[in-house]
């Protein structure tokens, strides 16, 4: 599920806040069996221990230290500590299916930034309740009828629905469990004042049918989104983005999970709030 791009021709307005969502696949890997992984090679046996050689030094290097906690950087952007906890909890608050309250400042920024991310991918946009009460939670006033109307378009559209393997309300058919979900990888402040930021995301993206017979399989694919940001009423709002492709990781030779276990992995596994 990505948000951003056009899908085809099912466009969400300017370029900068086009709505593109994953096309439906074809064959059918659920058909009950597992897919033997592929032969492991030299060199691939090589990528695993200079993967387990650099996790030991990162390891090594975080737990190197002065012992002068006045010296450590609290900038959550800063590029040579990118993913470090700042000791800020999350907060408590929600907006509808979002949560809300977080700071005035570039952490609060990215951690509102990424909840957005996680929304917006989520299969509740599918829902046109929970997809209202997203559009109110992530988007500013003054945008948010216009988003509104693209997002009900893309939506409601039965030949889109039925291409990715949905029913014309847009539930799964029966059998069948549909899966759409944001994971954020990390996020980074491209500007930011007391009340607009810029806020990159980068995250991956499953989505499809989990089930037997299902034509359109769970797949991963990875986008970075980047939100324009208002203060509005204490909270950030989105008021446009845009979305790229990737960076996108090499794959492994893992074999892909049997209909079964994807279809209980998202009933089992909930989500997170997310705060940077």
């Amino acid at each position: 599920m990505s948000l951003g791009h056009d899908n085809d021709g099912f466009g969400g307005g300017s370029g900068q806040t086009r709505t593109r969502l994953p096309e439906g696949g074809s064959g059918d890997p659920y058909d009950g069996t597992r897919r033997p992984p592929a032969a492991r090679s030299s060199r691939s046996l090589i990528t695993v221990v200079g993967v387990v050689v650099l996790l030991i030094a990162a390891i090594a290097f975080a737990n190197r230290g002065d012992g002068d906690p006045e010296k450590s950087d609290a900038n959550p952007s800063a590029a040579g500590n990118p993913t470090a906890a700042t000791g800020v909890r999350p907060v408590t608050g929600k907006n509808g299916p979002i949560p809300k309250g977080f700071a005035r400042d570039e952490q609060g920024a990215q951690s509102s930034a990424v909840n957005f991310s996680v929304a917006l991918g989520s299969a509740e946009m599918f829902n046109t309740a929970r997809r209202n009460e997203i559009v109110n939670a992530v988007y500013a006033p003054t945008v948010a009828d216009a988003r509104r109307s693209d997002l009900d378009k893309v939506y409601s559209d039965k030949g889109f629905l039925s291409r990715i393997g949905l029913q014309a309300d847009g539930t799964a058919p029966d059998g069948l469990t549909f899966i759409s979900r944001a994971i954020p990888v990390g996020s980074k402040i491209e500007s930011f004042t007391t009340d607009r930021a810029t806020v990159a995301v980068w995250y991956s993206s499953l989505f499809g049918l989990a089930g037997e017979g299902s034509q359109n399989p769970v797949s991963e694919s990875w986008y970075t989104t980047t939100y324009q940001l208002e203060w509005v009423g204490g909270d950030w709002r989105v008021t446009a983005f845009d979305q790229k492709d990737g960076p996108v990781p090499v794959g492994r030779d893992q074999a892909a999970s049997s209909a079964e276990e994807m279809a209980d992995a998202v009933d089992q596994f909930g989500g997170f709030t997310y705060a940077r």
